[in-house]
């Protein structure tokens, strides 16, 4: 019988367990780092925070950390665990992503998870916004209305990709075997060597 992958949703963390895993994975914030936290968790609960939380600042480092490491990250896991998600809005955000991302052909599922009409990210304002400052430009023709200068950017707000392989094994594996199963699970055997093929 062939392998099968569970569909189970990830638990999404929240507050300072959420920092704490961003912090794992890179970004810059005051807190002590999870050690080798799931990545495609990790940042889907960063959209949850941001888009229903109407957390601007998570939004602009998960942008910034996406614009660094998006060759890295699973894109199989990531569209599985976004199109289990409820909130229309963390659908359309994870949408006008993988428009973004559009270069990489990994991401062509993942925008397709959201279907309806287009969506402005803040609650209020955003046509004044606009009129002032125009799109923000990685989110030009997507699913997403984003003003200009709302998202900062600053590339210094996450580590680049030599510097997170340091700390994160399965993000080493995975520089070393690519963004798959396999890396993640070459990363586990590196933790612990006496894991058994079913525990893995």
């Amino acid at each position: 019988m062939g392998f099968k992958r569970l569909n189970g949703a990830p638990e999404l963390l929240r507050g300072k367990p959420l920092n704490a895993a961003l912090v794992g994975i890179g970004i810059n914030l005051a807190s002590h780092p999870s050690p080798n936290p799931n990545i495609e968790d990790t940042l889907l609960a960063a959209s949850v925070d941001g888009m229903e939380g109407d957390d601007l600042r998570v939004l602009a480092l998960l942008m910034t950390w996406l614009e660094a490491h998006a060759a890295w990250i699973n894109a199989d896991r990531l569209t599985r665990i976004v199109a289990l998600q409820r909130s229309p809005r963390v659908r359309c955000f994870w949408s006008a992503v993988a428009t973004w991302l559009g270069k990489d052909r990994r991401f062509a599922r993942l925008a397709k998870v959201y279907t309806g009409r287009r969506m402005d990210l803040l609650a209020t304002g955003t046509a004044f916004h606009l009129s002032r400052k125009g799109e923000d430009s990685r989110f030009t023709g997507s699913s997403l209305r984003v003003p200009a200068g709302i998202l900062r950017h600053r590339s210094a707000d996450v580590l680049n990709p030599v510097e997170l392989a340091r700390i994160h094994g399965p993000y080493r594996c995975r520089i070393m075997l690519g963004p798959s199963y396999r890396a993640d699970m070459w990363a586990e055997l590196d933790a612990d060597p006496s894991l058994s093929a079913a525990d893995l």
